[in-house]
């Protein structure tokens, strides 16, 4: 597919399909207006007469004859109020709906003068570009490599997108955006590959060529004899069960000074989680080839910097393991040593998120880290609690917290914060250990992430559980590439600082 930018006139640049963007109420922008002279007037025509609709995320299609594009697309974007970056990305979700379905081989697409309310981080010309960039990627996904029969060709090949101007900060803006897209769907490739492929080392193939693309990206691997020296021994319990043996990735991108502290992302890489002797009911069960999303996403961001090359300095830690019942899997009742020196009391060997991150979590500490970012799909109390729209944050330090509350809102991958009250410590009291790996049945994302703040008092530290928002399920199923927008934000936020 080719995208780019175009600062001519929209009368004068031709395509098989133009775009344009009618508000439902509030001022028509000027790129609607310029086509509306250009059509004689047809637009407002159509709208007087009801035949158009600026609801938001609704769509029109409409044939052209004698003028520079074949067909008109209407897109709705809502009220001028109330029309927020999440309800202008529906506008434009809505608008490659038509253009993939469509016969147009060509677009140009004069949305991005459309206001979008906020302040500057999200309502100027540069925010909305990268938002159109990130959807014109992200919208145009799919995953057919073990289908036998590859579907046709997509008629549309090339995208212009109509800005003010061609300067570096708007096309940076634009790169950005669609490098976010690519990073999503690079998240959604690995975690849409089935288990009997994607497991620990075939996850760490990836990280050695991502490696091996980008030189800007240093790759180590730790194996199970190397995380057994060092004293991993809960990544090791979790992986006991499974012939494929677990493995610590280490990524590393250094674009910063090197005075400057990294920002590390912990990703959880269970490549598939059966639950292990507490094991899952076989419905759905096949959604488990998900539970390595949190690694995933970790991946879709470090290819974001590998493209982009921002001036920060981050680290990724990815915990990888199969979480399997045979004879030599860990049990109910075990006690395990962590690298921190701290005992566990394995209650229940499906919470082995929080046992193969707490190990990753003690050893970041050697990066000396500006900040920490875990991200695992770790608790289903999560989707009870919040549903499949937002992403859990639970934080031991309130700036980095609303730093990421921030980026989701701007990124329309949004968070919400839950406690981290020392209150709900005293659920994972142990009678034989330092603490059981789980709670009662009561507020299981909170307890869950308080296990995972005893492994991280000696830096700033967030916690996304993403077991809603990491995926889709029903007739949509598929993996969603969350949170690497909001990742992505977070640290272009602190690019070159």
């Amino acid at each position: 597919m080719n995208f780019s930018l175009s600062s001519k006139a929209i009368a004068n640049t031709k395509a098989d399909c133009l775009v344009i963007g009618l508000p439902e109420k509030g001022t028509w922008p000027e790129s609607t207006s310029e086509a509306d002279e250009a059509l004689g007037g047809l637009i407002k025509k159509l709208q007087n007469a009801g035949d158009i609709s600026g609801k938001n995320a609704s769509t029109r299609t409409l044939p052209l004859d004698d003028q520079p594009w074949a067909r008109l697309v209407v897109v709705g974007t809502g009220d001028d109020s109330a029309r927020t970056p999440a309800n202008y990305r529906k506008a434009l979700i809505a608008m490659m709906g038509a253009l993939k379905e469509g016969p147009s081989k060509s677009a140009l697409i004069a949305l991005t003068d459309t206001a979008v309310t906020g302040d500057e981080t999200v309502s100027s010309e540069a925010a909305r570009l990268s938002l159109v960039g990130r959807t014109l990627e992200d919208q145009l996904y799919t995953f057919t490599e073990f289908k036998s029969e590859k579907p046709g060709a997509r008629k549309l090949n090339k995208v212009l997108v109509a800005a003010s101007g061609a300067g570096k900060a708007l096309k940076d803006a634009f790169n950005l955006g669609l490098a976010t897209g690519r990073g999503m769907n690079f998240t959604r490739d690995l975690g849409n590959t089935p288990p009997n492929i994607c497991h620990p080392e075939w996850l760490a193939q990836q990280a050695k060529k991502l490696a091996k693309d980008h030189d800007c990206i240093k790759t180590e691997v730790l194996d199970e004899k190397q995380m057994e020296k060092m004293g991993m021994n809960t990544i090791l319990a979790v992986g006991k069960g499974s012939t494929q043996p677990p493995r610590l990735i280490v990524m590393e991108y250094r674009g910063g000074k090197a005075k400057d502290k990294p920002h590390v992302l912990v990703g959880k890489g269970i490549t598939f989680d059966t639950g292990g002797i507490s094991l899952k009911p076989g419905a759905g069960m096949d959604e488990m080839k998900y539970d390595m999303g949190g690694s995933a996403s970790v991946f879709g961001a470090m290819q974001v910097l590998a493209e982009t090359k921002p001036k920060i300095n981050v680290v990724a830690v990815i915990a990888a393991a199969e979480n399997m019942p045979d004879g030599g899997a860990c049990r109910p009742g075990d006690i395990v040593t962590t690298l921190s020196g701290q005992t566990v009391e394995i209650l229940n060997t499906d919470a082995e998120g929080r046992l193969v991150l707490c190990d990753a979590l003690t050893y970041v500490k050697k990066f000396d880290p500006e900040a920490v970012i875990d991200m695992a799909t770790l608790t289903g109390a999560c989707i009870v609690a919040l549903g499949h729209h937002a992403t859990g944050l639970l934080a031991n330090n309130d700036e980095l917290a609303n730093e990421l509350l921030a980026s989701g809102e701007r990124a329309c991958d949004r968070a919400w914060r839950l406690p981290l009250w020392d209150d709900y410590q005293s659920q994972l009291d142990s009678n034989f250990a330092d603490m059981q790996n789980i709670g009662d049945r009561s507020a299981g994302t909170i307890t869950a992430a308080c296990f995972l703040s005893r492994f991280a008092k000696e830096y700033r530290w967030a916690h996304l559980d993403i077991a809603g928002t990491a995926w889709q399920s029903g007739k949509a199923k598929g993996a969603s590439g969350r949170p690497v927008p909001l990742l992505v934000d977070y640290l272009m936020s602190h690019a070159g600082k």
